[in-house]
Formats: C-alpha cells, sequence, structure tokens
C-alpha cells in the first residue's frame, strides 16, 4: 500500500486533542495474517516466555499481553515500519530534522481481552515523566513517546474499548477524580474520558503523554490489538527486552534500524 501520511488536519487534531485515528491503516490480508498469527499462541502463564518473547500482563484484569511480541512471528516484523503509519511516527517522535533524527521500537505487545478485563487510566500532562511527555515547538513535534494501537477485531461499545482524555497530554492540573482510576478502579465513566471504537485494521495513535486506560469489556469473546510504541533513536526498552541476532540478521535494513538504530560499539575480535 502506498504509505499514508499525516496532513494538515491530523496535525491539529494531534495537538489539539493528542490522538488521532488512522482508518484502514492495514489491509484484510495483513488483517488475516495477523490474526492467524494470534491463534497459534501457546498457552502461557504470567511471566512465562516463548522464545523471546513474554506474557507479561500489567495488571491481573488487563488480559493476555505478549511482549516483545515482534519476535513471535513475521506478520509483526511487518509491522515494524508499516506504511500504514511509520511517516506519522517520523513526524511526531521521530526527532525530525535534528541530529539524532530517526525512530526506535520501544515495545510492541499483542494483546488478548476477554470479558471483564479493563486497564485502569494512566498517564497525563501534570507531572508525566519525560519519556512520554509531548512538545511542539519551532515548527516541529518533540514527543518523548507515540502508541499505535492496530485493532484486529471491531472495537466498540461493550468491546472494552481504549478510552482518552482529550486535551490531557497539555494539562497543568491533576485531574481531579482520577486517583482512584490509576490504583485500579475502572474508567469506564471517568468524567473527561471517551472512548476510541475502531473498525478492525483502523489504528489509533496517541501521544504516552496523553491520560489513557482501557474500559471495562462486557460482551463475550475477545478483544485483540496489537500496540507499538516508538520514540526517538536515542531511547531504550522500557523493560530492558533486547532482539534476538536471528531476528535483526532476517530484517530489512529499514526495519532492522528501528529495532537497533545504534548497533553496539565493541573493539574488533581477535
Amino acid at each position: 500500500m502506498e504509505p499514508k501520511s499525516p496532513t494538515a488536519l491530523d496535525d491539529f487534531l494531534f495537538d489539539l486533542r493528542g490522538y488521532i485515528i488512522i482508518e484502514n491503516a492495514v489491509d484484510a490480508g495483513m488483517l488475516d495474517d495477523l490474526n492467524g498469527a494470534f491463534d497459534r499462541f501457546p498457552s502461557l502463564s504470567a511471566g512465562e516466555w516463548w522464545g523471546n518473547a513474554q506474557r507479561r500482563d500489567y495488571t491481573s484484569e488487563t488480559g493476555f499481553e505478549l511482549h516483545n511480541c515482534v519476535e513471535a512471528g513475521e506478520p509483526f516484523e511487518r509491522m515494524i515500519d508499516h506504511p500504514g503509519w511509520i511517516e506519522y511516527l517520523r513526524r511526531y517522535c521521530g526527532e525530525h530534522e535534528s541530529y539524532v533524527q530517526g525512530l526506535f521500537l520501544d515495545e510492541c505487545i499483542a494483546s488478548i481481552r476477554t470479558s471483564g478485563g479493563h486497564h485502569p487510566v494512566h498517564s497525563g500532562g501534570f507531572r508525566g515523566a519525560l519519556r512520554g511527555a509531548y512538545h511542539y515547538s519551532n515548527g516541529v513535534f518533540r514527543c518523548g513517546q507515540c502508541n499505535i494501537l492496530l485493532a484486529l477485531t471491531d472495537i466498540g461499545p461493550g468491546d472494552g474499548p481504549t478510552m482518552v482524555v482529550p486535551g490531557s497530554h497539555k494539562s497543568n492540573f491533576p485531574h481531579p477524580l482520577a486517583g482512584n482510576y490509576a490504583m485500579g478502579d475502572r474508567m469506564d465513566d471517568l468524567p473527561g474520558a471517551v472512548p476510541a471504537y475502531l473498525k478492525k485494521g483502523d489504528a489509533l495513535l496517541f501521544v504516552d503523554g496523553i491520560m489513557h486506560g482501557g474500559s471495562s469489556r462486557t460482551n463475550p469473546g475477545d478483544r485483540r490489538i496489537l500496540i507499538y510504541r516508538y520514540g526517538p533513536l536515542w531511547a531504550s526498552t522500557r523493560f530492558g527486552y533486547e532482539y534476538s541476532q536471528p531476528l535483526l540478521d532476517r530484517l530489512t535494513p529499514a526495519r532492522r534500524l528501528i529495532l537497533q538504530p545504534v548497533p553496539p560499539a565493541r573493539p574488533p575480535k581477535g
């Protein structure tokens, strides 16, 4: 597919709200390949490794979350620099027009959430970490981290959609009612939060500094998403995951550059 690029309206809405929805970010064939890969996941206990990927659920109620999923099959490798969103990430968090221009894939997670699951609200501009901070200055974006949440199933009412608090990436005040939510309460009725409904193949792009979380899934079946978090090339993975040499060796140069933008500097052998 032809690469999608941010429009002037995308820039306006991303700056204003902290998120945008990219419709039809991936095609039906890609969705089939990804869902087929999900179907082949083994049954893993929390903390268990599968090759160089690990089940690492954020909480006991967030569902099955396979971290470092780029190691879980070829379809996930294609997502590294997918044309449905990669130009957006280069613009928003790739240190565009700087001496460290480029991207790094911070986290990649395959998530399956069943009925009853949710994720409490977190982040926000007030005293937020620099890692996820939003900046725009001198005509360029300088975001610490931007997230792609790709829907592999339709996500509508009752499906546990991600919720965001628009504009909260710039907030100078704490949300007065969010304290308990951050400690595990469900954010379904958090004032100011709105659900991001997605058709399968749509991608939600948001700066990590926006207040966000997952509403309760009440429908039967499961919600399948991919989460790819991008940051500037000088970053490092949040939980210390490393990419295996076989994966790095088989990637295209462009994809390898995103996973390993700064190769390790070692003295010559011998």
